[in-house]
């Protein structure tokens, strides 16, 4: 095999390989609940949630391709199996009942937001500790795109009454009996 010389030694690189392996996890076992919701949903969001969620997979589905293929790049190799995965990922299943629509948002919006949690730390260790400013900047990207979906789901559920202006309107004291 070819030596690799691309500026990072070993040891930097199989850091940076160990990190991304656990972003391949969690984004694979994100994708499949993702596309276990998207098959799931019911109620009166159903058209909202089928079609987003068919987004949020599919861009899932690049991002897995994506960091399998950073960690080629670094010449290691991704995990590849469920029992691998589901070894190192930092996401948990939520196996059993289907939950409600609302539930099944709120669940999708807590493991992006743990996604983003161990980008921004893994971001740090591949910048600093393995001097790896490709995978840092690379993993940036992929953050950027968790934090986009959690502001989409956190909006979803919120349901607070927002002025066009950005703020909270008051309510009326004659509504509420005051």
């Amino acid at each position: 095999m070819q030596k690799i010389n691309i500026g990072l030694t070993d040891t930097q690189r199989q850091g940076s390989i160990e990190l991304l392996n656990r972003d391949l996890a969690d984004s694979y076992l994100l994708l499949v609940k993702t596309k276990k919701h998207h098959w799931d949903v019911v109620g009166p969001q159903f058209m909202t949630l089928h079609k987003l969620w068919e987004q949020h997979y599919e861009a899932l589905t690049i991002n897995v391709d994506a960091i399998a293929e950073r960690i080629r790049t670094l010449g290691g190799y991704p995990v590849g199996t469920m029992e691998g995965f589901l070894k190192i990922c930092s996401l948990k299943e939520n196996a059993g009942r289907v939950p409600t629509a609302t539930d099944m948002v709120s669940q999708l919006l807590a493991d992006h937001e743990q996604i983003v949690r161990n980008l921004r730390e893994h971001i740090e260790k591949c910048s600093t500790k393995f001097k790896d400013d490709g995978t840092a900047d690379f993993l940036t990207g992929l953050m950027e795109q968790h934090e986009q979906i959690s502001w989409m789901l956190r909006s979803f559920i919120e349901g607070e009454a927002i002025a066009s202006d950005g703020a909270k309107p008051e309510l009326d004291k004659k509504m509420v009996g005051v």
